[in-house]
């Protein structure tokens, strides 16, 4: 039973994470207002929240469930999984740094500010999609050295 739970909190928090994302991405698409700042920045409140959970259930999944460590670390595609999630962690921090200035901000962003910030969301889930594949090569025992 540990091994279902666990594995449906990773999949419900992996499309949180990325349900949050493309969030992000299509309200920075219109007219960007004080409002759509400050929605932008819980969303990525709950980003990062999702990501911390996501690494704590990650983990214990590939610790406590059925196939067990030694099956996750002999495995190149969960650590292509591990370096990935890692860089778009990398790359997540430019945004939610903007974010926090911009709602403090008494002045919306210039254009080419929320260019930039729009760009390293789109790398983020550009990188992003790249996870399901990992993870189906590594769930069928592909990379395993």
């Amino acid at each position: 039973m540990l091994d279902l739970t666990l594995a449906c909190a990773h999949h419900l928090l992996i499309f949180i994470i990325f349900g949050t994302l493309f969030g992000e991405i299509v309200a920075l698409g219109g007219t960007l207002t004080a409002a759509t700042i400050t929605r932008v920045a819980r969303l990525d409140l709950l980003y990062g929240i999702t990501v911390a959970l996501i690494i704590i259930v990650g983990f214990g999944r590939a610790i406590f469930a059925a196939k067990g460590w030694a099956f996750y670390s002999h495995n190149g595609f969960f650590w292509a999984k591990i370096a990935t999630f890692a860089l778009i962690g990398i790359v997540s921090i430019g945004p939610t740094i903007a974010f926090n200035r911009w709602k403090k901000s008494p002045t919306l962003p210039d254009a080419a500010a929320l260019k930039k910030t729009r760009m390293e969301l789109h790398i983020e889930l550009t990188l992003f999609i790249t996870l399901p594949i990992f993870a189906a090569a590594l769930a069928r025992g592909y990379g395993q050295f």
